[in-house]
């Protein structure tokens, strides 16, 4: 199918990348409809609005640079999108860009929740008083990094 986005214009994708929020993205309710897109920036992922070319979302996996993430939401919440344990599962965070890409954040607070099978996904909210809203991704990064050289010597 063919998709209008924000980053890259019109593009084609599968439809197997398209996802359906039931309930939208926080803020975002009325925008159900999405497309789930590799960026040319790894680690990242696009979460493109089918409804309004100018809503996209910058995502990426949290794990990447907190492995000690988790998720603690209402078990609710995941068996509303079809989702019963983590096999099927796909979680990431947004992310935020300012100006200086250096600071950029990741909200591990409101992880994004994909269920691959269906694709059907929901933003939740973790209950988990360790993740934030604002997580520096390169100082997170940094300190994955000096761990594992910690731990080498």
């Amino acid at each position: 199918m063919r998709v209008n986005t924000k980053a890259y214009g019109p593009i084609d994708v599968d439809e197997r990348q398209k996802i359906f929020f039931p309930h939208g993205i926080l803020g975002f309710e009325k925008l159900r409809e999405y497309v789930l897109l590799d960026a040319p920036q790894k680690p990242f992922y696009w979460l493109q609005s089918l409804d309004v070319v100018e809503i996209a979302f910058v995502l990426i996996d949290p794990l990447l640079f907190r492995t000690d993430y988790s998720l603690s939401v209402n078990q609710d919440e995941l068996e509303e999108i079809g989702l019963s344990g983590a096999d099927d599962m796909l979680i990431f965070a947004i992310v935020t860009i300012p100006e200086n890409a250096e600071r950029m954040t990741a909200n591990l607070q409101g992880p994004v929740i994909i269920n691959r099978k269906s694709r059907v996904g929901r933003q939740s909210i973790n209950n988990d008083g360790r993740w934030k809203v604002r997580h520096f991704i390169m100082e997170e990064l940094a300190a994955l990094r000096q761990g594992a050289s910690e731990s080498s010597c």
